[in-house]
């Protein structure tokens, strides 16, 4: 059995708004507006990435890219994103002291 198949697919990130987006770039965390082109240097993703998701045609990213934005503006991950459950996890709450 390969890596590859024991590895689950990484999370999925939803951009809570592209509206927050936008807000962000045009005062990062240091202060200093960002265009798209340079948030997407900047992070290491398609320019077209960047600015699907502040079109709002492109709501979610995997979370290696959407870390990668959220450093690069210089805020926390969970301030513009809101991670999306991965299809097939089950949730199994912790079992109650008896």
């Amino acid at each position: 059995m390969s890596n590859e198949q024991n590895t689950p697919p990484p999370t999925m990130y939803a951009v809570d708004s592209p509206d927050r987006l936008k807000t962000l770039m045009e005062r990062t965390g240091t202060g200093q507006a960002v265009t798209s082109r340079e948030l997407a240097t900047l992070a290491g993703v398609a320019h077209g990435t960047i600015g699907a998701l502040m079109a709002g045609t492109q709501r979610a990213v995997p979370e290696p890219k959407a870390r990668a934005i959220a450093t690069a503006l210089g805020v926390d991950l969970l301030v513009l994103w809101v991670p999306l459950e991965r299809s097939g996890r089950t949730f199994i709450p912790a079992q109650a002291a008896v």
